[in-house]
């Protein structure tokens, strides 16, 4: 028997918060989701090769994508196991990455989970684009994006490993 993964919305672009929002289900417990998205060896498995120096609020470290570069974060808020914000310095027009997070020239994104009867919520919210050199390509390049990453993080969960 072949299992059929979810299908889900796209993100959205809201222009006048200039933000991007995707809210997905996933047929997994909270737990599972929560560990995907908050632990560095899960985190590789679907989104860039995560490295962090510790754990709480305040630890920073980095996402590694091929052929992009590396991208430094740092964890703003945690809720376990409900929401989880990230700080990175991720500005798709600068066309070079920072080493660290500048507060003033970076994004926002931010996982809340909400258990549900066959699986989880998962919506993420990514703010800040105000604060990068060209709001409009990177707001486009960031919904691109969670389209791709949230559909591999689904693929992952949904597929029995």
């Amino acid at each position: 028997m072949i299992m059929s993964m979810t299908t889900n919305e796209a993100s959205v672009v809201d222009q006048d918060r200039l933000a991007v929002r995707r809210t997905i289900h996933i047929a997994a417990a909270i737990e599972k989701v929560w560990t995907a998205v908050t632990e560095p060896e899960h985190i590789s498995m679907w989104f860039g090769t995560a490295d962090f120096d510790g754990s709480g609020v305040g630890t920073r470290g980095t996402l590694t994508f091929p052929g992009y570069g590396t991208v430094p974060l740092r964890v703003e808020a945690i809720e376990a196991p409900h929401l989880v914000s990230y700080r990175w310095g991720n500005d798709d027009a600068l066309g070079e990455l920072a080493s660290e997070v500048d507060p003033e020239h970076s994004t926002v994104f931010t996982f809340t989970l909400e258990a549900v009867p066959d699986g989880t919520r998962l919506t993420v919210v990514e703010t800040g684009f105000d604060t990068t050199s060209d709001p409009s390509a990177n707001l486009e390049s960031h919904r691109e994006g969670w389209d791709s990453e949230l559909d591999k993080l689904v693929a992952l969960l949904e597929g029995g490993s």
